[in-house]
């Protein structure tokens, strides 16, 4: 029986705009993404059977059809009318629904994990395919970078040629963000897709040939020239995260810990994603380590992470 033992990263948003509310329910958004070294292990085995068992450590993850992976497999399973079975350990280290895509990036990785196992030679752009289905992140997990551009739902992926590798505090207090709540709370008009079509059109400069929308200064386009200058400075000033206000109205002492992450030595704040991950830039992992050693007297879940 096939077995195979694969890292799944966790990311950080550094910017995130969102555009409209689509015909399908989702949003059109502008992210970039970074991949990071906080880091889940997953082991596949190929079974006989045609059950898929997934096992973890972490009471507060599901095992069953709620669970990515399961769905990852099972899509898979439908798509190649696959008759084996796996057993899937998941051995958790990225905080459960926290803006970080700890879900999203198990399926991706689990996508890759059973596609060797069960010795399917799907090719990266038939993962991929598949991956839009299972959600809107997972996408970025199965391309080879540290950095992307992300539009459409997020699930449109340009890598970007990008070297900086930055350090990081993670701050993740015991609350639940749910992204749907998230967006919905934003309460943005439905955006036909002729009307989706035309603004996509607008006058916009290229990102390695992705066309974004821009308003002003803080814009995707900018943190990207920063990202490529190796400007931490420039970066931190840029960091932008549309989600911040419906999120801070959720649980607004989330606004408190941002104003209180500021005042240390960082060189920029954001919350990541729909939540509830707050992280600073600081500009060397003894920074980053000396924050994180303030922080933990207060929060549990704090963490120094860097560029993967």
């Amino acid at each position: 029986m096939n077995r195979v033992t694969l890292f799944s990263p966790a990311k950080l948003n550094l910017f995130l705009k969102v555009q409209h509310k689509r015909p399908d329910g989702y949003h059109d958004i502008v992210t970039v993404f970074e991949r990071i070294d906080l880091a889940d292990r997953i082991s596949f085995r190929s079974t006989f059977d045609k059950t898929v068992w997934i096992t973890c450590d972490h009471r507060d993850v599901p095992v069953g059809p709620k669970n990515l992976i399961y769905k990852a497999a099972q899509l898979l399973k439908e798509e190649c009318n696959i008759h084996y079975g796996a057993r899937i350990e998941l051995n958790k280290k990225i905080p459960v629904a926290a803006g970080l895509a700890g879900g999203s990036s198990n399926a991706a990785i689990a996508l890759l994990g059973l596609n060797r196992i069960w010795e399917l030679r799907l090719s990266k752009a038939k993962l991929i395919s598949l991956a839009r289905k299972i959600g809107s992140d997972v996408p970025f997990f199965l391309h080879d970078t540290s950095w992307a551009l992300g539009t459409e739902r997020g699930d449109c992926i340009r890598k970007l040629d990008i070297k900086a590798r930055f350090w990081h505090v993670l701050v993740i207090p015991h609350v639940k963000m749910l992204s749907g709540k998230v967006y919905q709370g934003l309460k943005l008009p439905v955006c036909s897709e002729k009307n989706i079509q035309t603004r996509l059109k607008a006058a916009a400069p290229n990102v390695g040939g992705t066309k974004i929308l821009t308003k002003i200064h803080h814009n995707a386009n900018i943190l990207i020239r920063n990202l490529k200058k190796d400007n931490i400075l420039g970066v931190g000033a840029i960091l932008s995260n549309d989600l911040e206000t419906e999120i801070f109205r959720l649980y607004p002492p989330l606004r408190k810990l941002k104003e209180q992450l500021k005042s240390f030595n960082t060189k920029g704040v954001v919350v990541s994603g729909s939540g509830p991950c707050v992280f600073g830039l600081t500009a060397t992992e003894e920074e980053a380590r000396s924050l994180k050693k303030t922080l933990s007297k207060r929060f549990s879940q704090v963490f120094v992470a860097r560029t993967l």
